[in-house]
């Protein structure tokens, strides 16, 4: 598996933001990674020690489409605290 197909994209809303603030950046992940794979793709990518990795399954909401129902597809988030000092520029506002 390559490390961009590990990383999916990163994910951006207000509690996001503020975990940057505190060194903790939120990542749409690959349902098959784990902590391991991700920690080498974090590291591979944007050059940056993860200290710690918290990984969550997030379940498909319901959501209505015309007469009937549907669910968007459920996926896996990565929360990754980084070591004192390091950040990612992607996050970066500049």
């Amino acid at each position: 598996m390559d490390y961009n197909d590990i990383i999916v994209k990163p994910v951006l809303s207000e509690k996001s933001t503020e975990f940057a603030e505190q060194g903790k950046y939120v990542f749409r992940v690959a349902k098959k990674a784990n902590k391991p794979l991700i920690r080498k793709a974090i590291k591979e990518l944007f050059n940056v020690t993860a200290e710690k990795i918290n990984i969550s399954n997030v379940r498909g909401r319901k959501k209505r489409v015309r007469y009937q129902y549907g669910f968007t597809p459920s996926w896996k988030k990565a929360v990754i605290t980084l070591k004192a000092g390091e950040k990612i520029q992607l996050f970066e506002n500049q």
